[in-house]
């Protein structure tokens, strides 16, 4: 199993329901591929450094997942389809970065 952190952009129109919805069938797609979701971070609602789809904030959602490459490759294409994320990003890691991040520890 590789290491991959995520990190997830929602659209700033959302409510927290419809994130939480979104993000519950994401894990559901990595458990359901043996996948297994470490650990996670709500980053809440941040300025983006640039527009993206005309939206000057987003969402964050960050998520450490362990999971073979395939099933990466295979929520990319799903993932690409979402109307509500805005972006993504996986990262494949070495080692976990320790939680909580500094990200979340800023204060805005």
């Amino acid at each position: 199993m590789n290491k991959f952190e995520a990190v997830l952009l929602f659209s700033p129109d959302l409510n927290s329901a419809n994130i939480k919805k979104e993000l519950d069938s994401f894990k559901a797609d990595i458990n359901s591929r043996k996948g297994k979701i470490i650990n996670e971070e709500n980053w809440g609602l941040r300025d983006l450094s640039y527009n993206i789809k005309k939206f000057k904030k987003a969402f964050y959602n960050y998520i450490q997942i362990e999971a073979d490459g395939n099933i990466i490759k295979d929520l990319n294409n799903k993932l690409r389809q979402s109307e509500t994320l805005i972006r993504f990003l996986f990262v494949k890691v070495e080692k976990h970065q320790e939680l909580p991040t500094k990200l979340n520890n800023e204060k805005e």
